[in-house]
């Protein structure tokens, strides 16, 4: 039985944006790869089930709770760093928890900031925010749409692992333009191309990769060049 994915074809403007759509997430990383326009971040909203400005003709499947990292943050500027990291939760009915919100904002790097609000943050700051906010909700099914993309390299490392680690037993679904982040943290990579999703083969375990893993650096290259043939 199927947990979360989509069947069918994806329709944008009339046209066929996505076809022959047989898509299900296993436990464990699911990233997805894809020239600009290709329709990514589309596949990740319909599964979110939020609007995509494309129409699903066929069947959606989804757990009830769903963690969402969009490309922008939205923190809300008004709630403390620590109220928003609670935010997902507390909408669901959770009781609050400061402690472990705090404990969480240390984990990505922002240690005592709970009370501060995002307008004091950096881009970079906000984003880890955002993901911190998502790792303390811990739903069955996360998706992440570019989640690393305001970071610096080193910065992009430790979240990385972060992340992977917190969300070990969860189906993961992340879009991401670079190569060597899909196979790093992948345990399935898919190719979103000429409207369709192809399979490509995922560097064995473990994961994450080093970032200096020599064949994390080759098998990256080689896929570079194979997305560079296909934008």
């Amino acid at each position: 039985m199927r947990v979360a994915g989509l069947q069918g074809r994806v329709l944008l403007e009339g046209q066929e944006l996505v076809r022959d759509l047989d898509l299900e997430l296993p436990l464990g990383w699911t990233c997805l790869l894809g020239p600009s326009g290709a329709g990514k971040s589309t596949l990740l909203r319909l599964l979110a089930g939020l609007p995509a400005g494309a129409r699903l003709e066929g069947r959606r499947v989804a757990p009830a709770r769903i963690g969402w990292l969009a490309q922008q943050d939205l923190l809300q500027d008004r709630l403390s760093l620590a109220a928003n990291v609670q935010l997902a939760a507390r909408l669901r009915g959770a009781r609050p928890d400061p402690a472990r919100a705090e404990a969480m904002l240390a984990a990505v790097g922002l240690a005592g900031r709970g009370r501060e609000r995002p307008e004091v943050l950096s881009g970079g700051q906000r984003q880890r925010v955002a993901l911190a906010r998502v790792l303390f909700d811990a739903a069955p099914l996360v998706l992440l749409d570019e989640p690393f993309s305001a970071l610096d390299p080193a910065t992009r490392a430790g979240m990385q692992a972060l992340a992977h680690a917190r969300l070990q037993g969860r189906r993961v679904m992340m879009v991401t333009h670079d190569p060597a982040e899909a196979l790093r943290l992948g345990d399935r990579v898919l190719l979103l191309k000429e409207r369709a999703l192809h399979d490509l083969p995922p560097l064995a375990p473990p994961h994450p990769r080093a970032p200096d893993d020599p064949e994390l650096a080759l098998c990256a290259a080689r896929l570079l060049a194979r997305l560079a043939e296909v934008a």
